[in-house]
C-alpha cells in the first residue's frame, strides 16, 4: 500500500474530490452499520455521513478550524443513534486514515495536525452530547415517575367517581351483595325493575328476591364463585316484583376481592329480559323472512320442508314448486330496481291469494325465485292447473308506477317425494327441473325425474372431464363419406368427433359436440376438428388419394362465435386448404341471431361453401335459404326417417334456388332410392359406411 505522504502535490479536480469523499462516507457508513444499531437504512446513513464529511472537510481547509464547529459535528453524530464507544472508535479509525488519504488533503504534512485535532474535537463533541442525553433521560424518568404517582392517585379518585356514575346511570340493575347474600347497595334501575326503592332494597337478602324453585340454582352459582371454579356466572332467573309477580331476568354475578386477594363482595348485574326476549323474537322472525315481500326465506322453507316430509299424508304426499319469473332481468334493466321490487311484491301477493285455499307455504328464495310447499289433499288441483292459474293471473297486466307489467313464471316440480328424502336434495332436484323447463320456452313447468337426473349427472361428469380426455388423446377425428344418391359417387368427406371412453364405450360426434357445447369447450375443440380435417384433406389431395370437399358441422355456439371467421382463416392458412374445398354448415335455428347470419355471409364471401343443418324443422327455413348465401341444406334425421312430405314438397324450391339437398340418416338401399326419387342430391348414414379412421375411410370408400 502506498504511503499517503508520497502522493504528488497536484491539485485534484472537483470531480475527484467529490468521488473520494463519497467513497470514504460509504466506507464509514458500512463499518458503522456492521458495528452498532442505527435506525437508518444504508442509503439514509450514507446521505447523513456524506453531509457531515463535507462540512468537516470544509472546516479542515481553514487555517484555524473552529473547534466549536467541529465539536458540533461530533454532537450530531451522537444524535444519529446508539453509536456508543464502539461507534466512536470506528469513526476515529475511519476518519483518521481516510482523511489523510483524500486527494484534497495532500501533502499530508500540511493537514495532519488539523486532522488530528479535528478528530479529537469530534470525540469531545460526541462525548458531551452523549452525556447530556443520558442526564436528560434520567431527569425525564424522574419527572415521569412523579407524574405516574400523581396520576395514580387522581385516577383512583376518578375511577371511583366514574364507577358511581356508571352504576347510578346504568339501565341494568346493579347490586353489591356480601358473601352471605345480603344487599349492601343497589342502584335505581334494579329498584324500577322490581318496584322497590333503593332504601327498601338495602339490607334485604338476595335470595328473598328470587322466585321459589330458582333459589338453589343461584346458591350453587355463588358457591362456584367462592370456591374459584368459575370467574363469572350468568343465569336466566325469575325474580319477584314488589307485587309478587315473577320477572324474567338475566343475572350476571362476579366476585370482588380485596387488596390482599381475600373474597370481599358479589357484584350482581340484572338485565330485564322482557324487551330482550321480544327483540330476539323479532330478530329471529326477520332472519327467517324476506324483508321485501314478508314471505319466509329459503332457510325457513327448508326447515318447514323437513317437518312436512315427516308428517306428510302417505296417500297424497307433498309437492314442491321452484318458481322463477320469466324475463325479470329485462324488467329490472328497463325500469330500474324500484319497479322490479314492486313487481316482486305483486307476485308474492298474488301467489298468496291463488294458493289461499291450499295448505301451502310460499317463500322467496333469491332474486326472482320463489318456493311453494303444498301439503296435498284429495282436493288439491293438479300441477298443470296450479301453474295455469298462476300464469293466467300474472299475465293480466298490473300497473306499477304507471307502467303496465305482465309476466309469466316457469317452475321445476318435485311431486310426492319419499319421506326419507333430504330437504336439500329435494330443493336441488326442483332447481334442476326448473332449469330444464326454462330451456324450452317461458311459462313452462317440468316434473323432476330421478332417471333423467341421473342421466344429466352422467352428462355433466362427461362434460367436465372432456378437456382431460382431449389432452390425453382419447378424442380423435373420424371421417365418413357424403355420397351422391344418383350414382353412388362420393362427393365429399365429413369430419366427425370420436371419443373412445374406456368405461362407457364410444361417444359419437353428436354426443361429443353436445357435451362440448355445454361447457364452451366446443370453440377450441371445433377449431381443432377443422384443422385436423383440413390437414388430412390436404394430405389426401397431395398424394392423389382423394380430392373432394371437407364438410364440418358447426354447433350453435360456434355459429355465433365472434371469432369464427378468424378461426376459419387461421385453419385455411395453416393447412393450405382452399376456401372452396371447405364446406361448413350451421343449424337453421340459429340464423335469426345476427352474429350467426353475419358469420355465414362473411364466410360465403370468402368462398367457403355454406350450408344449413336440420332443414325442415322450422317454418322460416325456406326464407332463410332465399335471403342468405346458402348453397346446400341437410334435412334433419327425424324427417329423413319419416320421409316427411313437407320436406319433399320443398325440394323443388331448393333446386330452383340453386341449392343442393342432402339427407342425413340413410339406413338402406331402398331408403336411399326413395330420397333420390324425391329429389335429394346427397346422403349420409350407416348405409354408406360408419365413420372411420383416415385409413378405414379410404379402404371402405364406395366406388361409383
Amino acid at each position: 500500500m502506498s504511503n499517503p505522504s508520497r502522493i504528488p502535490d497536484v491539485t485534484p479536480s472537483p470531480e475527484d474530490i467529490a468521488r473520494a469523499r463519497l467513497t470514504l462516507a460509504r466506507k464509514w457508513s458500512y463499518l458503522l452499520l456492521g458495528t452498532v444499531s442505527i435506525p437508518l437504512g444504508r442509503e439514509g446513513l450514507d446521505r447523513e455521513l456524506s453531509g457531515r464529511l463535507d462540512a468537516l472537510c470544509a472546516l479542515l481547509h481553514e487555517e484555524k478550524p473552529g473547534t466549536t464547529a467541529v465539536e458540533q459535528i461530533g454532537a450530531e453524530l451522537a444524535g444519529l443513534g446508539h453509536l456508543g464507544r464502539q461507534g466512536m472508535r470506528v469513526t476515529a479509525e475511519v476518519l483518521g486514515k481516510g482523511l489523510l488519504a483524500l486527494p484534497e488533503f495532500q501533502p499530508v504534512e500540511r493537514y495532519a495536525e488539523r486532522i488530528a485535532l479535528a478528530i479529537g474535537a469530534i470525540g469531545t463533541g460526541f462525548t458531551t452530547a452523549n452525556t447530556e442525553s443520558v442526564l436528560a433521560q434520567q431527569e425525564s424518568m424522574q419527572r415521569s415517575l412523579l407524574k405516574a404517582v400523581r396520576d395514580a392517585n387522581w385516577n383512583l379518585r376518578e375511577s371511583e367517581a366514574r364507577y358511581n356514575e356508571v352504576v347510578t346511570s346504568s339501565s341494568n340493575g346493579v347490586m353489591i351483595v356480601d358473601l352471605e347474600g345480603r344487599l349492601l347497595r343497589a342502584n335505581a334501575a334494579i329498584g324500577e325493575i322490581l318496584g322497590y326503592t333503593t332504601d327498601e332494597l338495602a339490607g334485604m337478602s338476595l335470595f328473598d328476591l328470587v322466585a321459589p324453585g330458582f333459589v338453589e340454582m343461584l346458591r350453587a352459582a355463588l358457591a362456584e364463585l367462592v370456591e374459584g371454579t368459575a370467574q363469572r356466572v350468568r343465569q336466566a332467573q325469575r325474580m319477584l316484583r314488589v307485587d309478587g309477580e315473577p320477572a324474567r331476568l338475566a343475572l350476571t354475578v362476579s366476585l370482588l376481592r380485596g387488596a390482599d386477594d381475600e373474597r370481599s363482595h358479589f357484584v350482581v348485574v340484572v338485565e330485564d329480559g322482557t324487551e330482550l326476549e321480544l327483540l330476539q323474537n323479532e330478530l329471529q322472525r326477520q332472519s327467517l323472512h324476506d324483508v321485501l315481500t314478508g314471505l319466509p326465506n329459503r332457510q325457513f322453507f327448508t326447515t318447514q320442508l323437513e317437518t312436512a316430509l315427516r308428517k306428510a299424508d302417505p296417500e297424497h304426499g307433498i309437492t314442491i314448486l321452484h318458481l322463477d319469473i320469466d324475463a325479470f332481468g329485462m324488467v329490472s334493466t328497463s325500469f330500474g330496481g324500484r319497479i322490479a321490487e314492486r313487481l316482486l311484491q305483486h307476485v308474492a301477493q298474488q301467489l298468496r291469494l291463488l294458493l289461499a285455499g291450499e295448505k301451502a307455504m310460499i317463500a322467496r328464495f333469491d332474486g326472482d325465485e320463489f318456493g311453494v310447499l303444498i301439503e296435498n289433499t284429495a282436493t288439491t288441483p293438479t300441477i298443470g292447473a296450479i301453474m295455469k292459474s298462476i300464469n293466467d293471473d300474472l299475465l293480466e297486466p298490473t300497473y306499477v308506477d304507471g307502467r303496465g307489467l305482465a309476466v309469466s313464471m316457469s317452475a321445476g316440480v318435485v311431486h310426492r317425494p319419499g319421506g326419507d328424502a333430504e330437504p336439500v336434495d329435494l330443493l336441488r332436484a326442483a332447481d334442476t327441473a326448473l332449469r330444464r323447463a326454462k330451456v324450452r320456452r317461458r311459462g313452462q313447468w317440468e316434473v323432476f325425474h330421478s332417471a333423467q337426473d341421473a342421466e344429466d349427472r352422467r352428462d355433466h361428469l362427461l362434460a367436465v372431464t372432456m378437456p382431460e380426455a382431449w389432452e390425453n388423446g382419447e378424442i380423435t377425428v373420424r371421417y365418413r363419406p357424403l355420397v351422391r344418391l344418383a350414382d353412388g359417387e362420393v362427393g365429399g368427406v365429413e369430419a366427425l368427433l370420436h371419443w373412445d371412453r374406456p368405461e362407457l364405450g364410444v361417444l359419437d360426434h353428436d354426443r361429443c359436440a353436445g357435451l362440448a357445447e355445454a361447457t364452451g369447450l366446443v370453440l377450441p375443440l371445433g377449431e381443432w376438428l377443422m384443422k385436423v380435417g383440413a390437414g388430412q384433406s390436404s394430405w389426401w389431395r397431395q398424394r392423389g388419394q382423394f380430392d373432394r370437399a371437407l364438410v364440418v358441422r358447426l354447433t350453435p355456439h360456434q355459429s355465433t362465435d365472434a371469432d369464427l371467421v378468424s378461426r376459419v382463416v387461421r385453419v385455411l392458412e395453416e393447412t393450405g386448404l382452399e376456401p372452396g374445398r371447405l364446406a361448413l354448415s350451421m343449424s337453421a335455428e340459429v340464423l335469426p341471431l345476427t352474429d350467426a347470419a353475419d358469420n355465414l355471409t362473411t364466410l360465403a364471401g370468402m368462398g367457403v361453401h355454406m350450408g344449413l343443418d336440420d332443414f325442415g324443422l322450422g317454418p322460416l327455413d325456406p326464407a332463410a335459404v332465399s335471403e342468405l348465401p346458402v348453397r346446400s341444406v341437410r334435412v334433419a334425421p327425424p324427417l329423413v326417417e319419416r320421409r316427411s312430405p313437407y320436406v319433399t314438397a320443398l325440394l323443388p324450391l331448393m333446386h330452383d334456388a340453386g341449392v343442393t339437398v342432402a339427407v342425413d340418416g340413410i339406413s338402406s338401399e331402398e331408403h336411399a332410392r326413395w330420397w333420390c326419387d324425391a329429389g335429394a342430391d346427397f346422403g349420409t348414414g350407416d348405409h354408406f359406411g360408419a365413420a372411420g379412421t383416415p385409413g378405414e375411410f379410404l379402404q371402405d370408400l364406395p366406388l361409383p
